[in-house]
């Protein structure tokens, strides 16, 4: 089998390696929960990519996350409950239906009538999915503004989404100095519970103040994954420079005071300032 641009010839290549008597042993025995983690990673894969601006590696992380599209695909298929056809025609039907200014109506192009007229129809598909959901019997919570944000993206932008969508209803503070506020009170409890609190509590406040340093972010508009992963970075490298300057005495960290590697850091600081 070659390769080939042709979606088709990835379809082709996943169905042999699902065949139970011919294909790959493991490819064959995975499931939706088994490979689940490999799906967020190559997301994961791809957003690195594209921090780091490397073309090459964007082609080569989209290809396999499209794999894991297909591989999912393809169990579904095996299962009798949809084809890799059938999330391409889905997710057409929904780009064409919430564009009509693009595909419809030349009339309402400006970005103020897209957004009203995207958020209307957001609206209608997850009214007529609960509706779906209820003739089909199967038992239903009451809609929620929060449906749209899965529970399954990673924590901090779970609590991005969940703020923008409560801010759309005016569920929001106006501005970032009353979050500054809200940062300092969560801050104390989490003090005070520290000092007095239950393992459990002390945690539910870590929380609490994590929630709210999000909520800042989204005001200030940080994207707090990034900016958390600019600061990782930036230890990742200073810390370098503290091992470095360490080795240069014939020393390493675990031979070293915390006053000495301190005194490394902070020179290392100093460095990076004057540079």
């Amino acid at each position: 089998m070659e390769p080939s641009k042709d979606i088709s010839r990835l379809l082709e290549i996943m169905a042999q390696l699902r065949d139970p008597e011919t294909g790959c042993a493991w490819d064959a025995t995975q499931t939706f929960a088994s490979i689940m983690p490999y799906t967020i990673e190559e997301a994961y894969e791809v957003g690195e990519a594209i921090e780091r601006n490397n073309m090459p590696d964007l082609c080569d992380e989209l290809g396999d996350l499209l794999l894991q599209v297909v591989f999912h695909s393809r169990m579904a298929e095996e299962a009798g409950a949809f084809s890799f056809g059938d999330v391409v025609e889905a997710v057409t039907r929904k780009m064409i239906r919430r564009h009509p200014h693009v595909f419809g109506d030349e009339n309402a192009r400006s970005p103020e009538m897209a957004k009203g007229m995207w958020e209307k129809i957001k609206a209608e598909e997850k009214a007529e999915k609960h509706a779906r959901l209820a003739e089909s019997g199967l038992a239903v919570k009451a809609p929620s503004l929060l449906d749209d944000v899965p529970s399954a993206l990673p924590a901090f932008l779970e609590s991005r989404k969940i703020q923008a969508s409560a801010a759309r209803v005016g569920f929001d503070w106006s501005e970032a100095a009353p979050i500054l506020d809200k940062i300092a009170e969560e801050t104390q409890e989490l003090r005070n519970a520290i000092n007095h609190e239950t393992p459990e509590n002390i945690a539910a406040e870590w929380g609490d103040l994590a929630f709210a340093l999000v909520n800042l972010s989204r005001h200030l508009t940080i994207d707090p994954e990034t900016q958390l992963k600019a600061a990782n970075s930036k230890f990742r490298r200073r810390f370098s420079g503290v091992e470095q300057n360490l080795a240069a005495q014939g020393k390493t960290p675990a031979t070293s005071t915390l006053e000495e590697m301190e005194a490394e850091w902070v020179a290392v600081k100093r460095l990076e300032s004057e540079t």
